[in-house]
């Protein structure tokens, strides 16, 4: 309260703000029937909506829903860990139909590459983006996620990006020459190292919803390598010598510096729990199997010295994509965690790298009594191929030698309260252990704790002050809203709500923006309208296509069941961009 009023910066469905059915049809009219209803799964148990004609009632469909709840909330196909890609009365834009590539021999824009790339649109993802670079004659390669569906063009990139080439030619952000996005005041820009540079330096590593929506970007490509690839296992079918494991485990990960010297990419799994190890693959881009070998003999010397038991096998490929094809598994859906994660540098390994990976085997076996754990890693280090990047990622990628993000398991039926719990097992267990075995390191922010301890530094480093002024002018309304976002610390308003579920909900809000709310409901009833008042989405076709009958539709209904995403969240949801200014100019093409 302040001065006898209740504020808050952004306009919720409980409120009498929102927007009438009347206002939603003149603004579909101003998209040509664009903006659809977004219906949430929960709905057919509602005979109506607030404030709305929907009306989807079903007892039997309802019965249904009841019936497969939990398995309802695992329609996500995204990767946003730090569960961002939930928009609370948010008006989402659907670029997923933004699919056009198109390849360039030459590049001649702003700066100085005249060598080969690609224009990629928001909607495209992982695989597709290299299947279409592998089809060109000659075939080429671009830095990316080493999981397929992951969405290439947004969060990925904004966050930084890293993957398995990102050890000789640098993060994803580090090989953008262009971006073309839209603004929150409607406006077309173009942004490089000549228009509007500071947004093309904020957008390379700022993280997802910052600035503006990234419609498509324009990316370095490199000629097609070699690379070869080594897959070893330790588990319980070697082993249930927890001592022998653990030796094991320190033999591999201790000699992350000599990895990423070489060049390397490694991508390791372990747990969930104690006792198992899981390397798939150790990359050697640029080598054969001869020389991979060659690179790896120190850790295979090691692992027999010490009578390790393990499998490993190599295999070579004549060009990148064919490798990555047939070496880099599938990522499996519906693990319910509390994630979070750290970036260890080279300093940090070499000053003391037994505790750094006692520190991962902590987090991965049994971080509580009666709770599991299980880590990935990636070992890699883009200031190995590129020392220096003009641009917003923290300077410790720049040094860096293993990431690794780590999760508490969960059921997926744990109470509000039993959840807040493991949040503080993550953060101030966890990630204690972490920092405290990594000082030099830091974190990275598409894959992190949402409750990181100075969050802004832990992911900007000494960039977050320039950043924030340069979102502050992209964005002065502070339109694009989510938690560890750039924007200030005290980043929530004064208002509360209790949740159908009972918990408490801080609704997101930059302190420079607050304004004064006239409506005051009861908090449980302004419940009951937030959860049953349907999202609205705006999905726009891409600019050479039109999303097939029925498409956009059964994209909706799946968004909805994950609730709203946010703007270029990382992962497969990157397209989807979320705006809580429910009164904000509308996005169009010039």
């Amino acid at each position: 309260m302040m001065g006898g009023a209740t504020y808050q910066c952004k306009c919720y469905s409980d409120n009498s703000c929102w927007p009438t059915n009347a206002d939603w049809d003149a603004l579909n009219k101003t998209m040509d029937g664009a903006l659809q209803v977004a219906v949430p799964p929960g709905a057919a148990c509602h005979k109506s909506f607030r404030n709305s004609t929907v009306s989807v009632y079903s007892e039997a469909a309802c019965a249904e829903v009841q019936a497969n709840w939990i398995n309802e909330q695992w329609l996500n196909t995204g990767h946003e860990f730090m569960g961002r890609s939930t928009g609370f009365g948010s008006l989402i834009v659907n670029t997923h139909s933004f699919k056009d590539m198109k390849f360039l021999k030459m590049y001649s824009g702003p700066g100085n590459w005249t060598g080969s790339a690609a224009v990629v649109g928001a909607g495209v993802q992982g695989r597709e983006l290299f299947r279409q670079a592998f089809a060109q004659k000659p075939p080429v390669v671009i830095v990316g996620g080493e999981c397929p569906t992951v969405g290439w063009a947004g969060g990925y990139i904004q966050g930084g990006g890293h993957g398995p080439l990102t050890s000789i030619y640098g993060m994803g952000a580090d090989n953008v020459l262009a971006f073309d996005a839209v603004t929150v005041d409607g406006e077309y820009v173009t942004a490089n190292t000549k228009e509007n540079a500071d947004l093309f330096w904020a957008l390379k590593g700022g993280g997802p919803s910052t600035c503006a929506i990234v419609v498509s970007v324009t990316v370095k490509t490199f000629p097609e390598i070699p690379t070869a690839g080594t897959i070893i296992n330790i588990n319980s079918t070697h082993t249930n010598d927890s001592a022998v494991f653990n030796k094991g485990f320190h033999i591999f990960h201790n000699l992350a510096n000599h990895y990423v010297g070489n060049g390397m990419f490694v991508y390791f799994e372990v747990g969930p729990g104690p006792g198992r190890l899981h390397i798939a693959p150790l990359v050697g881009p640029k080598m054969d199997e001869e020389k991979l070998n060659e690179v790896l003999k120190p850790l295979f010397n090691q692992l027999d010295a010490a009578k390790i038991p393990h499998d490993r096998h190599t295999r070579a490929f004549p060009t990148f994509f064919e490798f990555y094809i047939d070496m880099f598994e599938e990522e499996q859906p519906n693990q319910n965690s509390i994630v979070g994660g750290r970036l260890f540098t080279r300093k940090d390994m070499d000053d003391d790298a037994d505790e750094v990976a006692d520190a991962i085997l902590f987090g991965s076996s049994n971080p509580t009594k009666d709770r599991i754990g299980f880590s990935v890693g990636h070992i890699v280090d883009p200031g190995h191929g590129v020392p220096y990047a003009d641009n917003s990622i923290n300077d410790k990628w720049r040094k860096s030698s293993s990431f690794v993000i780590t999760n508490v398991i969960m059921s997926g039926l744990e109470t509000w309260e039993e959840k807040k719990q493991l949040e503080d097992v993550q953060t101030n267990v966890i990630g204690k252990r972490l920092r405290e075995a990594g000082p030099d390191g830091a974190t990275y922010v598409n894959e992190g704790d949402l409750n990181e301890p100075n969050w802004q530094h832990s992911y900007w480093g000494d960039k977050y002050p320039r950043l924030l002024e340069i979102r502050k002018k992209w964005d002065p309304k502070g339109s694009y809203t989510q938690r560890r976002r750039l924007g200030p610390r005290t980043g929530i308003s004064l208002t509360k709500e209790r949740s159908s579920a009972r918990r408490l909900r801080k609704r997101l809000c930059p302190t420079w923006l607050k304004f004064p709310m006239t409506d005051n409901r009861d908090a449980r009833e302004s419940v009951v309208v937030t959860a049953q008042r349907p999202r609205h989405h705006l999905s726009l076709p891409g600019p050479s296509q039109t999303p097939a009958p029925g498409q956009q539709d059964t994209q909706t209904r799946r968004h909805a069941s994950t609730q709203a995403p946010v703007d270029s969240a990382p992962g497969a949801h990157h397209h989807r961009l979320a705006r809580s200014a429910l009164r904000g100019p509308m996005v169009r093409d010039r």
